[in-house]
């Protein structure tokens, strides 16, 4: 007759756990969700309609969509090659390198805008070489790109950092052993393995991206219909106390971020699961 060995853990059980977790969930995620759409619900449809599609809207959400994907994307590449650099080389300079990674993290997002716009801006210490060239890095659409890739940077390093490290330097070796060059090994070898946190990278800093607004406001210009993003014109209409309106929007981006996620969520599972057959 076998004796069950009863384990013992540092914190309470699954149901103690587990109903922590779900009220600290709806306290702090699920409840105040709950209330956006319950707010914008409480419009009239055609009302809800309206709002959601004034030109000035949808203006503020293909900017916001649009920049924060392809700051997305550009941290996806730059952001692979400085967690490379920081994980497997060892060079002077190279913890303080790793610690300017996280500078997006400290510093207040207000601050990041004020010194992009200060270092973009038509006599700043980038802009003044920029704006003779023709490209107007301020107070435009690409400062918005700069901006939101700025913000992003550290959610792809932090994460692609680990599963480079996990990557065994012998299986490289093994590759060029049998024969396969360096562009061979990258896309046989490295990328399908880091792919699931290369994925996981880009969807937190497309996400974050999403939600931004202070590092964003200053750089932007906030021209109607060219610079503003969906942040701000929430914020122009609860300035204007149309709180319903201000909500609409709000639950449109909510949505679209939701499904977005869900779908980079998917594609995470669905790359996973290739692993797994070709690993079979």
């Amino acid at each position: 007759m076998r004796l069950a060995l009863k384990h013992h853990s540092v914190l309470p059980g699954f149901g103690l756990t587990l109903g922590y977790t779900l009220l600290y969930l709806s306290l702090i995620v699920l409840i105040p969700l709950a209330a956006l759409v319950a707010r914008s619900a409480s419009m009239p449809i055609a009302h809800f309609w309206e709002t959601v599609t004034d030109p000035r809207v949808l203006a503020a959400y293909r900017l916001t969509f649009g920049a924060s994907l392809i700051g997305a994307a550009i941290n996806a590449v730059f952001g692979f090659i400085v967690a490379w650099s920081l994980v497997r080389y060892r060079f002077p300079g190279r913890k303080l390198l790793d610690s300017l990674v996280d500078l997006p993290f400290a510093l207040p997002t207000a601050v990041s805008g004020i010194a992009l716009t200060a270092i973009f801006a038509k006599t700043g210490w980038l802009g003044q070489y920029l704006y003779p060239l023709g490209i107007q890095s301020a107070f435009s659409q690409l400062g918005v790109t700069i901006a939101l890739t700025f913000i992003g940077l550290p959610f792809v390093v932090r994460t692609l950092q680990p599963a480079l490290e996990e990557l065994d330097a012998e299986v490289e070796e093994a590759a060029t052993s049998l024969g396969a060059n360096r562009s061979q090994t990258f896309w046989r070898i490295i990328l399908p393995t880091v792919l699931p946190a290369l994925i996981t990278g880009f969807a937190l800093a497309f996400a974050r991206a999403l939600g931004e607004y202070g590092s964003v406001v200053f750089i932007s210009g906030n021209k109607p219909l060219q610079t503003e993003i969906a942040s701000l014109m929430i914020i122009i209409k609860l300035d204007q106390y149309e709180y319903a309106e201000a909500t609409a929007i709000a639950v449109v981006m909510l949505l679209a971020s939701f499904a977005i996620l869900l779908g980079i969520n998917v594609l995470q599972w669905w790359v996973g699961q290739g692993r797994l057959k070709r690993a079979a």
